[in-house]
Formats: structure tokens, sequence, C-alpha cells
């Protein structure tokens, strides 16, 4: 299988990314272009830097951060990330998107992002825990149930969600199990939410096949990243009767065109300390070549930025159902849309985490929860009426689907804003 062309072209920052995305919209909406100005920037960025005692003794310093991006809708959403390379761009771009993702949605929020720079790779489990806690005290300033709530994102999990609940509830002196979400079950977690990114990049999978004139049953499927997103839709794929031919984690990817057995790679082969490359009924492919791979629907599944202009003429896919924030630059969007490649956006594609978030918030704040059929019903009729609605939204415009859904985001935070009027 032949390498993909090297990636010579400087890529946009995602800051940059998101910002060009919005500015599309705006086009489209004819803004007024203070109203743009306001939806470009963010409402609120914070930026900690705090003290750590590390198991040895020594103290380490994190930086971290927490920017609220919209709050025209309702109180800000998002994740916390930890990863090495994060930085305040980073986490602008994606409190940025996730307020256009709520709004495409349908659901009352606002976008938020949080991380930490750090590879949680060094720490021990009592490391993590100390960080989560010192950062979750140090931005208690400004999160909150009906603040800002955060959840899960890329090196953090349901633990580190019950280490932050525990600790902003010790802080106001009673148990507030919806200042977060993504939270394990006893502690007021939703059930259906670890499967809820990527259940619905398998409902949009399914509708967008479906408008394009085949079934996602029989189609070949690729899948870029194997943590809890592109792991979980290779599966719900291959229990729709898909084949999953490729898929990918960090050290690589492998191939198959008769199929990989993706139940069988999650539970003996994904945490190993080769990952998935160790199963050896299959050819080894790099993540660049995975993305080139003969295949019906490709889901880029792992981080920002992996199909640009270097390599978006080589796509094979009929479809591409971004499971990661941000993995189509803008440069490769305008070359897949002159290919006539279909792509669900990721403010569209990866909105089930955040819809069940929604439906974990309201549960806490209730004390009623719900059963897991219940929550991936409602799940699954929000990513259809959400998918029709920008598709509706593309036939109108005779646009992508990118465009159609920031067209119907951007619209609905504008609206809001304008309506609530710009104090004083």
């Amino acid at each position: 299988m032949a390498a993909s062309a090297t990636h010579t072209a400087e890529k946009p920052s995602v800051l940059e990314m998101a910002r060009q995305q919005l500015a599309v919209a705006a086009n489209y909406l004819d803004l007024d272009e203070g109203l743009h100005s306001v939806l470009a920037t963010p409402k609120r960025q914070l930026i900690v830097n705090f003290p750590v005692v590390m198991d040895n003794g020594h103290v380490e310093v994190f930086e971290g951060y927490r920017v609220q991006h919209n709050l025209s809708r309702g109180p800000t959403k998002g994740g916390i990330r930890y990863h090495p390379e994060v930085d305040l761009d980073e986490t602008t771009a994606l409190a940025m998107w996730m307020t256009w993702k709520c709004a495409v949605a349908d659901i009352p929020y606002g976008g938020a992002k949080g991380s930490v720079k750090v590879d949680i790779k060094r720490l021990s489990k009592r490391e993590l825990e100390k960080l989560t806690r010192r950062f979750a005290s140090e931005i208690s300033v400004i999160v909150g149930p009906s603040t800002d709530i955060p959840a899960p994102d890329m090196g953090t999990n349901a633990q580190v969600m019950a280490w932050f609940m525990d600790t902003y509830s010790m802080q106001m002196g009673s148990t507030a199990t919806g200042v977060v979400t993504g939270k394990p079950v006893p502690l007021g977690g939703s059930l259906g939410r670890v499967e809820a990114t990527g259940r619905g990049c398998i409902v949009a999978a399914h509708e967008a096949c479906k408008f394009l004139g085949f079934s996602l049953a029989g189609s070949r499927v690729v899948v870029q990243g194997f943590g809890n997103v592109g792991s979980i839709a290779a599966r719900l794929a291959e229990e729709a009767g898909a084949k999953v031919i490729a898929v990918s984690d960090a050290a690589g990817g492998i191939y198959n065109p008769n199929g990989l057995p993706i139940q069988t790679l999650i539970q003996r082969y994904s945490h190993r300390e080769g990952g998935i490359r160790e199963f050896t009924d299959c050819e080894p492919i790099s993540n660049s070549e995975l993305l080139e791979v003969d295949c019906d629907v490709l889901i880029p599944a792992a981080t920002a930025e992996q199909i640009h202009a270097s390599n978006a003429g080589n796509i094979r896919a009929k479809l591409i159902v971004e499971g990661a924030n941000g993995p189509t630059t803008p440069e490769a969007d305008d070359i897949l849309s002159d290919r006539n490649v279909m792509v669900v956006p990721d403010i569209l594609a990866n909105a089930g985490g955040v819809i069940v978030s929604y439906f974990e918030w309201v549960q806490d704040l209730q004390a009623f929860f719900w059963e897991e059929n219940e929550v991936n019903n409602k799940l699954e009729r929000l990513m259809r009426n959400s998918f029709h609605n920008v598709l509706q939204s593309m036939l109108q415009h005779k646009t992508n689907m990118r465009t159609a859904a920031y067209i119907i985001g951007v619209k609905r935070v504008a609206d809001a804003t304008v309506t609530r009027g710009i104090f004083p």
C-alpha cells in the first residue's frame, strides 16, 4: 500500500481553523461585523499554574486552562483534556466548536473546554488524583452546576470526573453531582454515557449512507483512532453489519480487506503495551496510509488536522464521519467538496457525547435516573433530528454539510445573543 504524500504545507492553528469556519457561516448569514467579533472571541479564558507534590517528594508546576466561549444559550459545557501538547489556542478552539455543537443539537449550553499540559503516562494514580484535585480547586471559581459543567476528554475518564466532583463538593460543603458529567454511574453518572459519542457517530453514518444511496450494513468501514470513540464506533458499525477493514491507534494501524474482529481487538489487544498492532491476522499500515484505504465510510476519531491539503485528494472513502474534533482542515474540506466526498462534520457527528452529558446533568439536577434504553433512544432521536436539519440546510444553501451545520449553530447562538442584548 503506497504511503501518502508528505504533508509539507504549514497547517493553520486549530483556532485559525475554527475562526475560518465561523467566517464562512457568518458570510452566509450576513452577520453584523460586531456580532461576528463577539462570536469569534471567548467570553472568558482562565490560565492557572499550580504545584503538585510528586511521589518522590519533588514539586512540579503544571499549567492548565479553562475557556468559556459563549453563555448566550445557557451554562457552558465542555471536556477536560490532559495532554502534553495542549495550549490556550487549542483549548479556545475546542470551546468554540463546543458552542456550535450544542447549538446544532439544540441543547441549552454554550461551549467550554479545559486542559492541563501533562503527560499522564508519567504519573502514578496518586499523582493523577492530586493533579486533578488541585486543578479542580484552581478552576472552581468559574465552574459549577449552573455556570460551567466539565466532562471527560482525551487523557481523562470517569474516575477523574469523580475526583473533580468530590473536590468541588468538599469546597461547597454539599455533594454536587451536577458539577461534572461522565461520572461513574454510582456517583450520578448516566447509563449510556461511555458509548454515547461513538453511538452518535454511527447514527450519523446510518443517515448519511441512506442519503447517499447505500446501506451501512455490508459497507467497508475504516476507523482512525481506537480510543473510546473509535473503538465503540467500530464495534457498533460491525454490529450493524458493516465490515471494518482497518483501524489504528497511536502506534499505527492494521488492515485486512476481509474485515477485522473488532470485539476481539477491544477485549484482547487494545490495552496491551503494543496495542492493536500485536494482532497478527492483518497487514500493518501507518496512520497516514489508513486514511487512504479504499472504503465506503471513513471515521477519523483520533486528533485534529489529520485530513489536510496534502492527502485529501488521496482519500478514497465515499463518506467521512468525523469522530474527532477538527480532523479536517478548511483546505481539505474544499478538496473533498470538489470531489463530492460527503463529510459529516464534527459538530454534528460527535455530538452524542455532549447530548448524553446533557441527559446526565438533567438526571443529576432532578435526582431521577433513566434506564439505558431510554437514554439511547433519546440520543438517537436527537441525532437523527439534528442530522436531517443540517441536511435540509445543506440542500437549501447548496453547500456542504459542515457549512450547513455552522449556519444552523451560529444562527442559533447569534439570535440568542441579539435577543438577550449587549449589557449595558
